[in-house]
């Protein structure tokens, strides 16, 4: 018995599990010490889940769009962060007008719906365009070569829209309905907060309804699972990727608004970051995995407002929040650690694994 678990635990294993191990006493030693000092009050506890929630909804939905593909073509699209970014971008150019018209103040929900639809809209295109001129040439080469395209894909769209739009930031107006604190249920929550949640439930309850149980879903599930069977029983692969591309350009579009509403500017740059953290949502909760990028961008964005203050803190470190990230991508090490395959793991056939 010793001997077969010798065989089965490598070196490189035990590494690993050791370094899991130091992460989570230094996570606990941490928290209790953080809870114990009482330097939180309940209220900033609520604030800041409350943040992680809002911020973790749209690392979720701009997360569909990377597990779509990756399920469907098992290639990871890094210009994905450039289609979250093409749509609200655009869309600001609608929202300044309506701001300068007066419509943004007299009408805020006819306005802030028609940004989200041209946002969505943009963002799909280029998905589309993306999809059929960057990817769909590449479909039997290497499974490198399409991730070096689209990584010169990204760079190419990021300065695609520099040139159109220019290198400045550009501030999101303010729409008032969405100031200020809302009364929900007897908390004070923060409007633009309330808004990026009930969006993100809605749109993310929507995809996942439709991926599980319209005829398009199913279909998609079938090329997922075998694209030379889905094509023997009359089903348009390409159609069906194609619609799968402007699925996530959609989501991350929606995303794109919502991310805007919150952090209040838009610039050509505004997807390296928010897609970084989507893709590891989407490792974290298994990639290929629809339930699993929505719960692992829920939990990296928790993990991202509430883990410095209670990881840290405790620990005697200044300035926990400038180290939101290391923590994000500590929490991803750890994750992988102890579950290789993500929270939820992939679901893979032999054949495709």
């Amino acid at each position: 018995m010793l001997k077969g678990w010798r065989e089965r635990i490598s070196p490189t294993d035990v590494v690993m599990w050791l370094i899991g191990a130091a992460l989570l006493a230094l996570i606990v030693v941490g928290s209790v010490s953080t809870l114990t000092l009482g330097r939180y009050s309940g209220r900033q506890w609520l604030d800041l889940f409350i943040f992680g929630l809002a911020q973790g909804s749209i690392y979720a939905l701009i997360a569909m769009g990377y597990t779509m593909v990756y399920g469907v073509l098992r290639m990871i699209n890094f210009a994905h962060s450039e289609v979250f970014m093409s749509g609200p971008y655009t869309a600001y150019y609608v929202a300044a007008a309506f701001h300068r018209s007066g419509l943004l103040d007299r009408y805020p929900i006819s306005c802030l719906l028609v940004i989200f639809v041209v946002a969505m809209a943009v963002s799909s295109f280029i998905a589309f365009l993306l999809e059929r001129i960057a990817y769909r040439p590449l479909r039997n080469a290497p499974r490198l070569i399409p991730l070096i395209t689209s990584i010169g894909a990204s760079f190419f769209l990021q300065y695609v829209f520099r040139g159109l739009y220019g290198a400045g930031f550009q501030a999101y107006p303010v729409v008032k309905i969405v100031e200020g604190q809302w009364n929900i249920l007897g908390f004070h929550i923060l409007g633009f907060q309330a808004v990026a949640i009930m969006a993100s439930a809605v749109l993310l309850a929507l995809l996942f309804s439709f991926i599980q149980l319209t005829r398009v879903g199913k279909a998609i599930r079938a090329v997922s699972e075998d694209k030379e069977a889905a094509s023997l029983m009359a089903i348009d692969v390409d159609k069906m990727i194609s619609t799968t591309f402007i699925i996530g350009g959609m989501a991350a579009g929606a995303a794109g608004v919502l991310y805007a509403l919150m952090f209040k500017q838009v610039y050509f740059f505004m997807g390296f970051i928010p897609g970084i953290k989507a893709f590891t949502a989407a490792v974290l909760g298994g990639i290929g995995n629809v339930p699993g990028a929505m719960l692992g961008g829920l939990f990296l964005g928790l993990i991202e407002s509430m883990g410095p203050s209670l990881f840290l803190d405790g620990l005697g470190i200044r300035a926990p929040n400038q180290l939101k990230d290391a923590i994000a991508f500590t929490m991803l090490v750890f994750v992988l650690i102890f579950r290789p395959t993500g929270i939820l793991g992939e679901r893979l056939a032999v054949k495709k694994a």
